[in-house]
């Protein structure tokens, strides 16, 4: 049953912004309430006829749950009519022939579906569009944002929203600023903007101008908002914890011939060697004759984890299908979240050990009713699914204290990904925190 929405005031901001504005970014912090705030905006401008018809594109997961569910969950949204345009090519073009409020898609269909209408000669006609999650549309070579690219100038209202806009560096911000504002912030081109604010070096690594960040930030504060849920304590203290596990020297030696030839060139890796050092410290190892399993530390740390929380069910992260395999082998318990009914039955406590990887788990989901308590059993390179993959416990709505375990096998490449999304992450905390948003000042009409 739909229930009435009691916004906080931040929320309120945000969704003014909205209303007020017909480009903008909205750089929230995971677990602030992204989505009912976005659909609270849209169904004001839809119900008062400034918005005919609302495109949203989201992570696939995320597209097939949470936007239709949300709206129904709230009794000033319920009303709104959502079509899925996902599946087969027959039923994406079932479900743009529905009459709704809102089209809901995965970014992997964009490129589809402005092809479609080219090909059936049809006027662009998604007057706005909301891109949840628009930080994977940070490379400018990818084919999602040059199809989104080429309709931009039909759009007249868009929305990205992100709570990582530069997971990676400065670099990320073109393309997503791009598709907020035409180019008008930060340039019509990528080339332009690499060489107003960043220096070419050695192996084409780009590097910040002095001063870059700051210049970069002043000229696209006019078309962003930005929140961070300390900003406003709504959240409770998450209580990071790191468990270190030994390997013994035949498996140290077995790492050291895998990464011995790996390259390392700033912050750049050699990418195969590094997943197979990956591979090596979660305990096991892709070969031609199949897996190869060289150590179970990490599922005896795992096995201790679940001990202490024995009352309490475990969300755990892994980062390779043999991490699954071999968790599922050991807990009996354990199941994968392979779709909305075990997301549900997560949800209702049904599933002791819920297996998840980062990448298709990371974005969108709320999950924080299932449990507190996270276990990333392998990690991950991204700082962006890192922080995505922790706040599907850690936001809003939870009524826990978050534990965060990381299983870091000592002396191995662990402890290199655990520096490194420390290190990535003084960029984007920077930027954030430069355009953050106070209740009541930032307001720029476009």
């Amino acid at each position: 049953m739909a229930k009435k929405f009691a916004p906080h005031d931040y929320q309120l901001h945000a969704q003014e912004l909205i209303e007020k504005n017909t480009e903008l970014g909205l750089f929230l912090e995971m677990g602030l309430g992204k989505t009912v705030t976005t659909l609270s905006a849209l169904v004001k401008l839809i119900d008062t006829k400034q918005v005919q018809k609302v495109l949203i594109i989201a992570p696939l997961r995320v597209a097939q749950c949470t936007w239709a569910q949300e709206a129904q969950k709230w009794t000033h949204t319920e009303h709104l009519l959502v079509s899925k345009i996902l599946g087969s090519s027959s039923q994406r073009e079932k479900a743009l022939s529905q009459k709704a409020d809102m089209y809901v898609t995965n970014r992997e269909n964009i490129k589809w579906l402005v092809q479609f209408y080219e090909s059936n000669k049809m006027e662009w006609d998604f007057d706005t569009v909301v891109v949840d999650e628009l930080s994977s549309f940070k490379c400018a070579k990818s084919q999602r944002f040059k199809a989104l690219k080429s309709v931009r100038h039909k759009i007249k209202r868009f929305y990205g929203l992100t709570g990582t806009p530069a997971s990676n560096g400065l670099l990320d911000l073109w393309s997503q600023m791009y598709l907020i504002d035409n180019g008008r912030t930060l340039g019509k081109n990528e080339w332009t903007f690499r060489h107003k604010y960043f220096t070419e070096g050695r192996f084409h690594q780009w590097h910040p101008r002095k001063n870059a960040k700051e210049d970069i930030t002043r000229a696209i504060v006019p078309s962003v908002v930005s929140m961070r849920a300390s900003d406003y304590n709504l959240l409770g203290d998450r209580i990071d914890n790191r468990v270190s596990v030994q390997l013994d020297k035949k498996t140290h030696t077995a790492l050291r011939d895998i990464v011995r030839d790996a390259r390392y060139e700033g912050d750049d890796i050699d990418t195969a060697m590094a997943i197979k050092a990956l591979q090596v410290a979660n305990g096991a190892i892709y070969t031609e004759d199949g897996v190869k399993v060289i150590h179970d530390a990490k599922l005896d740390a795992l096995d201790e984890i679940a001990e202490l929380h024995s009352e309490q069910t475990l969300l755990v992260f892994y980062s390779f299908k043999h991490d699954a395999d071999r968790i599922m082998e050991r807990f009996p318990d354990a199941k994968k979240l392979d779709g909305e009914k075990d997301i549900e039955d997560w949800n209702a406590g049904k599933i002791k050990i819920a297996l998840a990887h980062p990448a298709s788990c990371g974005h969108g989901l709320n999950l924080q009713g299932g449990g507190h308590i996270v276990v990333w059993f392998g990690l991950t390179w991204s700082l962006e699914l890192y922080q995505q993959a922790n706040a599907r416990l850690h936001r809003q709505g939870q009524t826990e204290t978050v534990f965060v375990h990381h299983i870091i096998a000592e002396g191995t490449v662990d402890e290199d990904v655990m520096q490194a999304l420390t290190r990535k992450d003084a960029t984007q905390s920077d930027i954030l925190n430069a355009v953050k948003a106070k209740l009541g000042l930032q307001a720029v009409a476009v």
